[in-house]
């Protein structure tokens, strides 16, 4: 019996270095698939049509993407409904959307419906995220491995990947609340990676395009505010104080983002219309307002409702006055 147990010990010592290490590697794989689609869709000229589907909505679209002298050119067009695109020309983005005037800003990124993880810091993201492969799978016609983003602290959501196995763009995201139920997915239809596409946009170098907006200089503002707990990795991008365009009431907010996900915080003087405690989410949008002594905060973003009832409750007032 005392042979057995040595025996059946030394065999589970060299089981678990083996297991670890296997655990490690698919890990460090999965983190490498990441890492090759956003050098893959930075890097290829390529086309892809997609559906974004939402609760109450399918909205179908077209990406093309090529870099030409070392400069990107992309365009995002809107197939259904009013004319809309996206047009990128270098470090530029210029917007055309009904019902505005046309609009150029300086950026090397689109705000626009895109796919996720796109120019999105992977090794930075991995401090807050684990990167778990999840198989094979096919999608848009082709073999995918598939890769789940999910978050270590349970306060955000994550996404399931389907990646090309071939040229590593994404053909499928499904954007998951904290219990795996699907809020939005983006699919791929058809795609082509091929260098034609960057003769198709090559009318982007000389079309003329808006006037970059100048936007003024903003002065530093000292909030009266502030909060004390934020999931991890969530750092603030920009503040301000500005007036409500209707009633004029003035406000405080906040930004914040930790590179896949963001949320914003208002704070303002509570009036009549002030509610004690309002919910409201849409798909991946989650608004959340509540009085706090006599100020109203809300919070609005990309988070869970859990989440965003925390972040509002830990916002603290330093006496210097009212936003």
């Amino acid at each position: 019996m005392k042979n057995i147990l040595v025996g059946v010990v030394a065999l589970v010592s060299l089981v678990m270095p083996w297991q670890a290490s296997a655990e490690e590697e698919t890990s460090t794989s999965a983190e490498a698939l990441l890492h090759q689609m956003d050098k893959a869709s930075r890097q290829l000229n390529y086309e892809v049509s997609y559906i974004l589907i939402k609760k109450n909505s399918i909205e179908p679209l077209r990406y093309r993407h090529a870099i030409e002298d070392g400069q990107t050119y992309a365009h995002l067009v809107y197939l259904s409904g009013p004319p809309r695109e996206v047009i990128q020309r270098g470090q530029e983005v210029s917007y055309f959307e009904p019902g505005l005037e046309p609009f150029t800003i300086d950026s090397n990124r689109m705000v626009a419906p895109l796919p996720p993880m796109m120019r999105s810091n992977v090794v930075e993201l991995s401090r807050y995220y684990d990167f778990i492969p999840m198989g094979r799978s096919r999608e848009a016609g082709t073999a995918c491995d598939v890769v789940r983003i999910a978050p270590k602290d349970g306060a955000r959501y994550s996404y399931l990947l389907w990646v090309d196995t071939h040229t590593h763009l994404v053909l499928r995201a499904d954007l998951l609340d904290r219990d795996g139920e699907p809020l939005e997915q983006y699919r791929a239809v058809s795609y082509i990676v091929n260098d034609k596409v960057a003769e198709v946009l090559e009318n982007l170098k000389s079309v003329k395009l808006p006037e970059v907006v100048q936007l003024p200089p903003q002065p530093q503002v000292q909030l009266s505010w502030q909060v004390t707990w934020l999931p991890q990795g969530f750092e603030s991008i920009a503040h301000n104080r500005h007036r409500l365009m209707l009633t004029e009431r003035p406000v405080e907010s906040q930004m914040y983002t930790d590179g896949l996900f963001s949320f914003s915080i208002y704070v303002s003087a509570a009036d009549g219309f002030s509610v004690r405690e309002q919910l409201v989410r849409q798909g991946r949008r989650t608004l959340h307002s509540q009085l706090l002594k006599d100020r109203e905060v809300t919070v609005v973003g990309d988070i869970p409702p859990a989440t965003a009832r925390r972040v509002a409750e830990s916002v603290t007032f330093d006496g210097v006055g009212k936003p």
